[in-house]
C-alpha cells in the first residue's frame, strides 16, 4: 500500500521547487479560465443543469490528478463523453426530469467501476479492440452529431427528441422560420468572437472573455425577459456528497452504455497521455491511468454529476503553459471552487446559445475526414471499417454507442477474415536472385520439377484448410512438379491443427510422387515440428535453413538438373 502511495503524483509535491510551484500555479489558473465555461457547456450537452459541469470540474478533477499517472492530464467534463451520456440515458427517461439526472449519475458510477476493474485486472490491452480507423470514423460522426445537436439551442428553436436524431435535425431545419433572432445573434456573435480569438490572440482566454462579454450584454438588454434561454440559477456552495441512487432495472439497461463510455473516454484520455509522455519524456502507466480515470468518474457520481474524462484541449493547454505536476489540476479545481462559492450569481444571465457556440467550436477540430481517407489508402478493410462506423454512428444517433459497437464488431470480423485467408504466393526467381511473387512479377516456374510457395501468416486452425487448398491447387496446375518448397520464414507459429493438416498433406502428396519441403522455419515453428514428430514425417533432409541451401541440396540430389539462385 505504501509503495502505491509513493507512486502517486502527490508524493512528488514535497520536493517542489519555487520555479515548479510557480509554473503549476500559472498553468492551473490558465486552464481554469477555459475549464469553467467549457464545463457549463458540456453539462448542457449531457442534458443536465449547467452547475453539474462545475461539480464535475471540482472533486473529480482532483481525484483524477492524484490517482492517475500522467502529471499534465486534465480531467473533467468533455464533449464526447457528455454526448454519449445524453444518448445513453435518453431512451430511459424524459429529458430534463429528475429521473434523467439520476440515471446520468448512475452512468458515471457504472463507467467508473468498469475502468477501475479494467485497470486493477491490468486489462488496458482491451483498448486494442478499438482500432484507429474505427475510432476515427466514430469521432468524425460524433463531432458532427455534437455540432448539429446544438442547432436548436443556437437558433432558439424548441425541438423534440426522438429515436432518430437526423430526422429531429431535419425538423429543426424546416422550421427555421420560427428561430429566435436574438438567440441567433448571441450564438453567431460567440462563434465569430471565438474564431477571432483563436486566429488573432490565441494566448488570451478567448472562451472566458467571450462568455463574460456576452453574459454582460445579456444582463444589460434583459435577454431572459425577451424569451431567451439562460443558464439561470446556479446553486451556491459545494456539491452534496451522497451515495448515487441505485436502480437495478436502470443499471441493467445502462451497463452496455457504461462499458462503451469507459472504453471511449479512456481512449480520449490515453491519446492525451501519449502525447504528453512523448513531449515530456515522462513515463505513464495505462492501467494506473485507467484506475485514476475510473475513480474520477466514481467521485463524480458521489458528487451527483456527470461522467468525466481526460480532456485533450485542456491537457494540451496544461502542457503548453509548462505545468510540471498534477498540482496544476488541483489549482484549476480551486478556482472552480471559488466560482461555486462566490460567483454563481454572475452565471444567471449566461445565454445558452453562447454555450452552444462554445461546444460547436470545441468539436469542430475533431472533424478530420483525411484520417478516413488515409485508412482507405492503407487498407481497404480499414477504410471500410472507418466508413461503416461513420455511417452507422450517424444512422443510430442519438444512440451513438451502437455505431462504435458496429465498428468494433466489423473490424474484428474483417480481421478474422484476413486471418482465415492470409496471403499465399507462388514464387519465381527474380533477376536479383531472390524469390518473389511469380504472378505479380510475371515470373516463370523455378524448374519444371520444382515449385515454391510463400505463406504469410501463422498456420493455425482458422486457416489450415486455406493453406491446404492453396498447395493442392498448385499441384493440380503444375502436374510435372515433383518437389514443392514452402518458404516459411513468414510463418510465426504452428498449432496442433496445422501439424495434423501438414501430416495428412505430406502423405497425400507422397502418394502422388511429390515431396514437400520447408525452408527457413523459425525456431518456435521448428520446435513444434520436432516435438510433435512432424519433422520425422517431413524428413529432416527436407527442412532447410534457407532457400539457397534448398536449391543447392536439391541440385546435388538430382531432383533438379540446373542450379537456381546466386552462385555459391
Amino acid at each position: 500500500m505504501n509503495a502505491w502511495v509513493h507512486r502517486l503524483p502527490i508524493a512528488k509535491w514535497r520536493t517542489l521547487s519555487p520555479d515548479t510551484l510557480k509554473k503549476d500555479l500559472v498553468a492551473g489558473v490558465t486552464v481554469s479560465l477555459v475549464a469553467i465555461p467549457q464545463s457549463l457547456a458540456y453539462a448542457q450537452l449531457a442534458g443536465v443543469p449547467a452547475y453539474y459541469g462545475l461539480y464535475a470540474a471540482l472533486i473529480p478533477t482532483i481525484v483524477g490528478a492524484l490517482a492517475g499517472s500522467s502529471r499534465q492530464l486534465s480531467t473533467g467534463p468533455v464533449a464526447m463523453t457528455s454526448l454519449l451520456t445524453a444518448a445513453s440515458v435518453a431512451p430511459l427517461a424524459a429529458h430534463g426530469s429528475e429521473v434523467f439526472y439520476a440515471y446520468v449519475v448512475l452512468l458515471a458510477l457504472l463507467s467508473g467501476m468498469f475502468q477501475v476493474m479494467f485497470g486493477a485486472l491490468r486489462m488496458g490491452v482491451l483498448l486494442n479492440f478499438l482500432s484507429n480507423p474505427v475510432l476515427m470514423g466514430f469521432i468524425n460522426a460524433a463531432a458532427i452529431i455534437i455540432g448539429l445537436s446544438q442547432l436548436p439551442t443556437l437558433l432558439g428553436i424548441s425541438a423534440t427528441q426522438s429515436s432518430h436524431f437526423l430526422l429531429d435535425i431535419w425538423q429543426v431545419l424546416i422550421h427555421i422560420d420560427t428561430m429566435h433572432e436574438i438567440s441567433v445573434a448571441f450564438g453567431v456573435s460567440a462563434i465569430l468572437l471565438l474564431l477571432a480569438f483563436k486566429k488573432l490572440a490565441p494566448r488570451l482566454p478567448g472562451v472566458l472573455i467571450t462568455v463574460v462579454l456576452l453574459t454582460w450584454i445579456s444582463y444589460e438588454i434583459g435577454y431572459a425577459s425577451m424569451g431567451g434561454k439562460v443558464v439561470g440559477v446556479v446553486p451556491q456552495g459545494l456539491p452534496t456528497l451522497s451515495i448515487p441512487l441505485l436502480d437495478w432495472n436502470a443499471t441493467k439497461s445502462l451497463i452496455p452504455a457504461g462499458f462503451v463510455i469507459a472504453l471511449i473516454s479512456f481512449m480520449e484520455a490515453m491519446s492525451s497521455s501519449k502525447v504528453i509522455a512523448l513531449k515530456t519524456r515522462q513515463p505513464w502507466d495505462e492501467n494506473k491511468e485507467l484506475i485514476g480515470q475510473g475513480l474520477a468518474k466514481i467521485a463524480s457520481a458521489f458528487c451527483h454529476s456527470l461522467p468525466v474524462s481526460g480532456s485533450f484541449s485542456r491537457s494540451a493547454l496544461n502542457l503548453a503553459t509548462n505545468a510540471q505536476t498534477a498540482l496544476s489540476s488541483v489549482v484549476s479545481a480551486v478556482f472552480v471552487l471559488l466560482t461555486l462559492l462566490f460567483f454563481t450569481s454572475l452565471l444567471y444571465h449566461l445565454p445558452k446559445p453562447v454555450l452552444a457556440a462554445v461546444i460547436m467550436m470545441a468539436v469542430i477540430g475533431l472533424v478530420n475526414f483525411q484520417s478516413i481517407a488515409n485508412a482507405w489508402r492503407a487498407s481497404r478493410d480499414d477504410g471500410i471499417a472507418a466508413i461503416v462506423t461513420f455511417l452507422a454512428t450517424l444512422a443510430f444517433a442519438p444512440n451513438i454507442q451502437n455505431g462504435i459497437l458496429t465498428g468494433i464488431i466489423l473490424s474484428l470480423a474483417l480481421l478474422l477474415y484476413r486471418m482465415m485467408q492470409p496471403r499465399v504466393a507462388d514464387l519465381g526467381i527474380f533477376e536479383d536472385g531472390t524469390l518473389r511473387d511469380a504472378r505479380r512479377h510475371n515470373l516463370p516456374l523455378l524448374h519444371p520439377k520444382l515449385g515454391a510457395i510463400r505463406f504469410d501468416g501463422a498456420l493455425r486452425f482458422i486457416n489450415v484448410s486455406y493453406f491446404e487448398d492453396a498447395l493442392l491447387t498448385f499441384e493440380r496446375e503444375n502436374p510435372s512438379v515433383r518437389h514443392i518448397l514452402v518458404k516459411c520464414n513468414g510463418v510465426n507459429s504452428l498449432d496442433a491443427s496445422g501439424v495434423e493438416m501438414l501430416s495428412t498433406l505430406i502423405s497425400r502428396l507422397k502418394n502422388n510422387g511429390i515431396t514437400l519441403g520447408f525452408s527457413g522455419p523459425k525456431k518456435q515453428v521448428r520446435e513444434v515440428m520436432d516435438n510433435t514428430g512432424l519433422s520425422q514425417k517431413i524428413g529432416t533432409d527436407n527442412i532447410f535453413s534457407s532457400d539457397q541451401e534448398a536449391f543447392d541440396q536439391l541440385f546435388l540430389r538430382g531432383v533438379i538438373d540446373t542450379r537456381i539462385g546466386r552462385p555459391i
